[in-house]
């Protein structure tokens, strides 16, 4: 068994990122974001190596429909976890770690969008008492580099799903580190 420890990012955890994700564009906006106040990118780490992150956005939602409808809602968003270890504990930690910071700050709420077409993320948000949020699909954005330096937006067709915070669900982890089922490799 390996512990399993997540926290916050900070600047020198750009290369790690960079090299198990490949988006330093991303963790550049993310980073500057938390910065800023409006989020908190979480990391999770196995032994050394980055196993997957999150991020916790604070603003309003991009999208005109889930800011309408769910002004001032926190939501989870951009999780990933590094394909060898998905399935064994590292999404669900994530996601406990974002709705214990929610809860500490007083929020009561949070909300996601998954792709329309992305059952296993459906499945895990399903187990951890996510619900749809009754008000259809949106469309959301994605960015992608294209290959001349310049963003491309691509349109996705999400589902919503939103979590009441004040339920209790799963029993908190014990403490930020936790053990998952990974087994070291030497």
């Amino acid at each position: 068994m390996t512990e399993l420890y997540i926290r916050s990012a900070c600047s020198a955890d750009l290369e790690p990122f960079a090299a198990a994700f490949g988006d330093h564009r991303y963790f550049t906006d993310r980073l500057t974001r938390q910065k800023n106040g409006r989020g908190v990118l979480f990391l999770a780490w196995l032994d050394y190596s980055l196993a997957g992150n999150v991020y916790l956005w604070l603003e309003e939602a991009e999208e005109r429909p889930i800011r309408e409808q769910l002004p001032g809602v926190a939501l989870l968003t951009h999780l990933q976890v590094r394909d060898e270890l998905r399935n064994r504990g590292v999404g669900q930690a994530l996601v406990a770690a974002v709705e214990r910071r929610l809860v500490e700050a007083g929020r009561d709420r949070v909300a996601l969008a998954v792709l329309t077409d992305n059952h296993d993320a459906a499945r895990l948000y399903d187990r951890l008492d996510y619900r749809d949020w009754g008000h259809g699909e949106v469309i959301c954005y994605a960015q992608r580099r294209l290959p001349g330096g310049g963003i491309l937006e691509e349109p996705e067709r999400c589902h919503v799903l939103t979590k009441d915070l004040a339920k209790p669900s799963a029993p908190p982890p014990r403490t930020e580190s936790s053990v998952v089922g990974v087994s070291r490799q030497g």
